[in-house]
């Protein structure tokens, strides 16, 4: 893989990028206000970074990231995502995104839903519980012994190895949570969510803390399943900077 898109380039896109292009990665950018308001993020990038439509950018991804609020799910371009890897990193606040009947009653998962959005693409959930912050400050090489873990989850087995084979060279460990269906292991007000990686809470206001592959799966087989989040007082969720935050 040499080519990484990202439809969405807010603070987790940005971050993403800025690590795809320290491990050697070609980035393809793309917002909903056009590449010309991307000039300034593709200026600090380099030469390897090029901000494009949504459409041309996932056309140019040998993986794409999507990474937009969940409300905006149905904009994702599905002809030029055909056949690839797609990385979603969105998370369900109905406060913001609006009433989803079922993400409400727990039938499906956000990811599910992005999944039957995209039927020809390999839909992988990475990136979600992780605050832009941690993310950008825990990257480690391979083999050191403090390097995080991020869980993933997906339904097809090809596509996760991708999907770890990147956030391998991002500067994380994996661990496999299993098919989209549990994806819910890591979404919002679960254990493994956020404040995994935070030294303690209220975690957008600490530094950072890694999390091995042994926490993880400890948080992830904590998680107990429950309706989604209620609404919340408008602000102060989801904070800017987290996962699938506008």
């Amino acid at each position: 893989m040499t080519t990484l898109g990202l439809i969405g380039s807010g603070n987790i896109g940005a971050t993403l990028a800025r690590l795809a292009i320290a491990a050697g990665l070609d980035v393809v950018l793309s917002n909903s206000r056009g590449p010309e308001t991307l000039t300034d993020l593709v200026a600090e990038l380099g030469p390897r970074a090029r901000a494009a439509t949504a459409d041309a950018a996932a056309a140019a991804g040998d993986i794409v990231v999507v990474t937009v609020p969940l409300r905006n799910y149905q904009q994702v371009p599905v002809a030029p995502l055909a056949g690839k890897v797609v990385i979603d990193t969105n998370n369900y606040y109905p406060d913001r995104d609006g009433t989803f009947p079922e993400l409400a009653d727990g039938s499906v998962t956000s990811s599910e839903l992005l999944q039957k959005h995209l039927p020809t693409s390999k839909v992988v959930k990475a990136f979600n519980n992780i605050y832009f912050v941690h993310l950008a400050a825990l990257a480690r090489p391979a083999g050191t012994v403090d390097r995080s873990a991020l869980p993933i989850a997906g339904n097809d087995t090809g596509a996760k190895a991708a999907a770890a084979q990147l956030i391998d060279a991002l500067g994380y460990d994996t661990v496999d949570v299993g098919p989209l269906s549990e994806s819910w292991r890591f979404q919002p007000d679960t254990p493994a969510y956020a404040e995994a990686y935070a030294g303690k809470p209220p975690f957008w206001e600490n530094g950072p803390e890694p999390a091995d592959g042994t926490k993880i799966r400890t948080l992830l087989a904590a998680a107990r399943r429950r309706t989604p989040l209620t609404a919340r007082k408008p602000g102060a969720w989801p904070a800017p900077g987290f996962p699938g935050a506008a």
